[in-house]
């Protein structure tokens, strides 16, 4: 996540990558709640977690973990799918919801990118003029939130949609099979975290993630997609910046 960064620049990374992870985990857990809501399920309501403030939201261990490990998670929407009037409809809208609420994010923090800072012009300045003098500290810091943050809610969406016990993606999934096509995976309930945990941890002890390969080509698409700028650029722009003053 840090890279090759000195301590001071890694220091002013944290400040500007914070606010995005937060954002993410929030909005993500409460579209969660919010559509459960919406389809019948008052649970995460009264429990206090049809809300935006991240408190509510972050698991104090898994956030730290983010940040060290490169792996974390919220506290999860408690839900009682007999609530809902649809149940099979409202087990896959709830669970793409909070994936849904994460592109709709990184397509608006995109968006803005697109629109409202010179990338182009920037980039061919950093990389071929010695003389180049950096935005105003305001605008770079701007600029670097919404980088971060596009990035971090593609990663979250994408991540939360792999078909693995207890992501998103596998109730999603089992809620659109048919019931016996589900029940001859059932087992993947049990043994989903035990593979997941272990393609991690394989992947901090090796230095090889899986999950990199498939989720980092989804997610340089999305950014191309929705900011105009291929991610590389975005970020040797956002290294750049991190070695201004701020």
């Amino acid at each position: 996540m840090f890279g090759n960064l000195d301590f001071a620049s890694i220091l002013k990374q944290l400040l500007v990558l914070t606010p995005g992870i937060l954002f993410g985990l929030t909005i993500h857990e409460f579209a969660h709640a919010w559509m459960a809501n919406k389809m019948g399920d008052p649970t995460a309501r009264l429990a206090g977690r049809l809300t935006l403030n991240p408190l509510v939201h972050l698991d104090p261990v898994g956030t730290i973990l983010l940040f060290i490990a490169h792996f974390g998670w919220a506290k999860p929407v408690p839900i009682n799918a007999a609530n809902f009037r649809e149940p099979r409809k409202g087990i896959i809208l709830t669970s793409a919801a909070g994936a849904g609420a994460n592109i709709i994010c990184a397509l608006i923090f995109g968006i803005i990118i697109r629109m409202a800072f010179p990338v182009n012009e920037w980039a061919q300045q950093a990389f071929f003029s010695p003389s180049w003098v950096m935005p105003a500290m305001a605008i770079r810091i701007i600029f670097m939130l919404l980088v971060y943050g596009m990035f971090f809610n593609l990663i979250l969406a994408v991540f939360n949609l792999l078909p693995i016990p207890p992501l998103d993606g596998a109730h999603i999934l089992f809620g659109m099979l048919p019931a016996d096509k589900a029940a001859k995976l059932s087992w993947l309930y049990r043994y989903g975290p035990m593979i997941l945990i272990g393609l991690i941890v394989i992947g901090m002890m090796t230095g090889v993630s899986v999950f990199a390969y498939i989720i980092i080509p989804p997610v340089s698409l999305g950014s191309y997609i929705f900011s105009g700028f291929n991610i590389n650029i975005l970020f040797a722009l956002v290294n750049i910046f991190l070695g201004g003053t701020f």
